[in-house]
C-alpha cells in the first residue's frame, strides 16, 4: 500500500491510498468465493460456476463492490496509522480506480484536529452565585415531602373548589347539537390543571355534587379540530365525586415519619443543608460552564464542518443507545415522533460544536500546563468504573485496549484542566 497526504483548507486533508494489483486480485477472488453460491449460469450447478465464466457473462465489475469494500476496510485504518494526522471525522471516500489487473486507488477526505491558540484562561471573571438557602426554598422542599406523604380523602359536604380532584360526566354542544368527541363519563379532572379548554375548569368551581351545571366556553382559534375552532360551546356537566389531598401536619411527628430526626427543627436544618449543598453543586457546574465559555470566546480555532457532522452523528448514536437500554429502538422512536435521523443530526450540530470547542480549549490547557494523570489516578478511575459495573478491577482492565486506557488518562487530564481554570477564576 502507498499513501499520499494532501493538506486542504480549513483543517481538512485528502489521503490518496493505492492498493497493489496483487491485493486487488486477492480481494476479487474472495468476493467470488463469497458470492458464487448466489450466481446462476445455465449448465452449471450453483456454487460451481468458474469465476472466469461469471465475469465473461456479467462483466468483471460484478465483484468490484465487495472487493472495494473489503480493501477500503483494510487499507484505510492502515493509512490512518501511517500518516501523521490526528483525524477527527469519518472519511468521505471516493474510488479513483478499480480495474482488474491494476492497482486500486481511492481517496479519503478527513477532518484534522484543529490547532488552538489560547487567549486568557486564568483569572477569568465570572459572576458569584448565592448558595444560601432561603426560607422559601426550604419550605418548598418540605412541601414536596408533605405532598409525597399526603392522603386522598373524599369530600361530600361542599361544592367544587380550585385544586380539587373531581370525577365528572359531561357532554358538549355547538349550535345546540352534540359534537363528536364531546362526551365523557366518569372523567377524572383536577380543577386548575389546564387539561380542558380555557375557562372550562374555572367555571366548575362552585358546582355541587350530583347537580347538573352548564359551562359556557369558546374553543380556541387554533383548536386541533378545525370544525370547532373559535366556536362557542355549552357543556352540560355533573360532578359525581370530589377528592382532595390532605397534607400531614408540619410537626415533630411528621419529621420523625420522613427522616431520622426527632424534631421538626432538626429536620428543617437538614433540609436547609441539603438545599445549600445542591445549590453549591449547581453553582460549581455553572461556574465551570461560564469559565469555559469565556475561554472559548478568547481562543482562536478553525473547526471543519466534517468534525461537527461526525460529533453530531455520534451524539445521535449515543441517544439511540440510551433508547435501546429503555427497550425502544430508534425506528420506533421516529415513528412516535414523526422525525428522522438526519433531522436529529442537524438539530444536534450547535451542541456538537460547543462540545468540540470545549474539548479543544481544555486539551490546549492540558498541553500548556503539562497536565497528566498518574497511574494511580487511572487505577482509581478504573476502580470506580469496576464498582459501577460490579466487576473486579483487574478483569475490567483486561477488557480495555491501550487506546481505551489512553482515553481514560486523557479525560482525567482534561478534568484537571477544568479544575485549574475554575479554581483560578475570579468571582465578582
Amino acid at each position: 500500500m502507498s499513501l499520499q497526504v494532501e493538506k486542504l483548507e480549513k483543517n481538512m486533508a485528502k489521503l490518496t491510498i493505492e492498493v497493489p494489483a496483487e491485493k486487488v486480485e486477492a480481494a476479487l477472488q474472495n468476493a467470488y468465493l463469497k458470492n458464487r453460491k448466489q450466481i446462476s449460469v445455465p449448465g452449471f450447478r450453483k456454487g460451481k460456476v468458474p469465476r472466469q465464466m461469471i465475469e465473461k457473462m456479467y462483466g468483471p465489475s460484478i465483484f468490484y463492490d465487495d472487493a472495494v469494500n473489503a480493501m477500503i476496510q483494510e487499507a484505510y485504518p492502515e493509512a490512518t496509522k501511517e500518516c501523521d494526522l490526528e483525524i477527527v471525522s469519518r472519511p468521505d471516500v471516493e474510488v479513483v480506480q478499480i480495474e482488474k489487473g491494476k492497482p486500486f486507488i481511492f481517496t479519503a477526505e478527513v477532518a484534522v484536529k484543529p490547532e488552538v491558540t489560547l487567549g486568557q484562561y486564568k483569572g477569568i471573571e465570572v459572576e458569584k452565585a448565592d448558595t444560601t438557602a432561603t426560607d422559601e426554598e426550604v419550605a418548598a422542599e418540605i412541601d414536596k415531602e408533605r405532598e409525597a406523604n399526603s392522603r386522598t380523602i373524599t369530600v361530600e359536604d361542599r361544592a367544587v373548589q380550585d385544586g380539587d380532584m373531581t370525577v365528572i360526566d359531561f357532554e358538549g354542544f355547538v349550535d345546540g347539537k352534540a359534537f363528536e368527541g364531546g362526551k365523557g363519563t366518569d372523567y377524572p379532572l383536577t380543577i386548575g390543571s389546564g387539561a380542558f379548554i380555557p375557562g372550562f375548569e374555572e367555571k366548575l368551581v362552585g358546582a355541587e355534587i350530583g347537580k347538573e351545571v352548564e359551562v359556557d366556553v369558546t374553543f380556541p382559534e387554533e383548536y386541533h379540530a378545525k370544525e370547532l375552532a373559535g366556536k362557542p360551546a355549552v357543556f352540560k356537566c355533573t360532578v359525581k365525586e370530589i377528592k382532595v389531598k390532605e397534607l400531614p401536619e408540619l410537626d415533630d411527628d411528621f419529621a420523625q415519619d420522613v427522616s431520622d430526626f426527632d424534631t421538626l427543627e432538626e429536620y428543617k436544618a437538614d433540609v436547609r443543608k441539603k438545599v445549600e449543598e445542591k445549590k453549591a453543586a449547581d453553582a460549581k457546574a455553572k461556574k465551570e460552564d461560564a469559565v469555559i465559555e469565556k475561554i472559548i470566546e478568547g481562543a482562536t480555532m478553525e473547526i471543519p464542518d466534517a468534525m461537527v457532522e461526525t460529533q453530531a452523528e455520534r451524539m445521535v448514536d449515543e441517544f439511540a443507545q440510551r433508547l435501546q437500554m429503555q427497550g425502544l429502538s430508534m425506528e420506533q422512536y421516529m415513528q412516535f415522533t414523526g422525525g428522522n435521523v438526519q433531522a436529529m443530526v442537524e438539530q444536534s450540530k450547535p451542541q456538537a460544536l460547543k462540545r468540540i470547542q470545549s474539548r479543544l480549549v481544555l486539551d490546549a490547557v492540558v498541553a500548556a500546563e503539562n497536565l497528566t494523570a498518574t497511574d494511580e489516578e487511572v487505577d482509581a478511575e478504573l476502580g470506580r468504573m469496576a464498582e459501577q459495573y460490579k466487576m473486579e478491577t483487574e478483569k475490567l482492565k483486561e477488557m480495555f485496549a491501550e487506546e481505551d486506557l489512553k482515553s481514560i488518562r486523557d479525560d482525567l487530564a482534561v478534568q484537571k484542566a477544568v479544575e485549574l481554570v475554575t479554581d483560578a477564576a475570579v468571582e465578582k
